[in-house]
């Protein structure tokens, strides 16, 4: 069966499970309106990207159209960061992605603050696009991204991570890969090399990877880089963008004119409240540092349990970059 066909069906079961399981959970609530307009409105949100809201990170992480309806609900919601020209540490980011996935892991997001900030320590300042190209891609390439890790980390030791070792009764033991430390990270290793491992790894990886053509398109303006030195360089990389499709380009990073007229609508509903808003324009848009958790709008359709979150972090600056 072609794999593409069966990664769909694969993805199609998943969503239908999910349902069925929303479904028995608020059988009581759906029952007032029926289960035919229940699966049309949980399709069409499916189809949107609206279903991802409020719900647990092993759902969010479930399925590729899942990661990337994140990523735009992420950037949507929280672009006014980036048109104020605030400039937000990695827990106040961890803040805003617990907004939308109240058990949303802190582990990547200090992942994705330490693309950006490289050496420098984890409570500098990141401004809004830094931070959220860097996430997309740690967020969305999580599996690839260890494998790459391990691979990386081979090559430092001196050993071919192309090579296929057969377990013997002394090595069938899973070995424990070391941590990448960080000295390690900092000496790098030659492109070339490094190509070829990764170009391997694209070929069996079950999970999303970025195009080859581009990561060698990354790969061959150098000779030697270190493991974040690359992945700065796939943040960076327009066409990786391009390919992966949850985000526009950095240019247009601002830019939501559909958002922008639907908030505008819902806006002029509430009565009193565009006077109010009008008022305090001049306010900061941003949460407070220890924001409130916030409960799903429609909680009938796509009601996630209540999951506790946990972060950590911390401030110094690092001015948007455009490259």
């Amino acid at each position: 069966m072609d794999p593409g066909v069966s990664s769909a069906q694969r993805h199609v079961l998943t969503y239908m499970e999910d349902a069925v399981c929303q479904l028995l959970e608020n059988k009581e609530d759906i029952s007032q309106y029926g289960i035919a307009r229940f699966f049309t409105e949980y399709f069409n949100s499916v189809c949107q990207g609206t279903h991802i809201l409020f719900r647990e990170f092993s759902f969010i992480q479930a399925t590729p159209h899942n990661r990337a309806s994140f990523l735009r609900a992420f950037w949507r919601c929280f672009r006014t960061v980036g048109k104020n020209g605030d400039l937000l540490t990695m827990k106040e980011y961890h803040c805003l992605l617990q907004l939308l996935c109240p058990d949303f892991p802190l582990e990547l997001t200090q992942k994705a603050a330490r693309i950006v900030l490289m050496d420098d320590a984890m409570d500098c300042l990141m401004s809004f696009s830094d931070f959220l190209f860097a996430f997309q891609i740690q967020f969305y390439y999580s599996e690839f991204l260890e494998s790459v890790a391990a691979i990386y980390q081979d090559l430092l030791s001196g050993k071919n991570p192309n090579t296929v070792i057969v377990p013997t009764s002394s090595s069938g033991q899973h070995r424990q890969r070391p941590a990448l430390g960080e000295a390690s990270m900092l000496e790098g290793v030659e492109a070339s090399l490094f190509y070829q491992c990764l170009e391997n790894l694209c070929d069996r990886h079950k999970y999303s990877c970025p195009p080859p053509a581009l990561v060698k398109e990354v790969l061959s303006n150098v000779q030697r880089l270190t493991f974040y030195g690359f992945l700065v360089a796939l943040s960076k990389h327009h066409g990786i963008n391009q390919a992966l499709g949850a985000l526009p380009d950095k240019g247009d990073l601002m830019h939501d004119p559909a958002m922008d007229e639907e908030l505008e609508r819902l806006l002029a509903q509430v009565p009193g409240l565009v006077n109010s808003v009008t008022a305090s324009s001049e306010a900061s848009c941003l949460p407070s540092r220890t924001p409130p958790r916030v409960g799903s709008p429609w909680r009938p359709l796509h009601h996630a349990r209540k999951v506790d979150a946990e972060s950590d972090g911390s401030t110094e600056e690092t001015d948007e970059s455009e490259t």
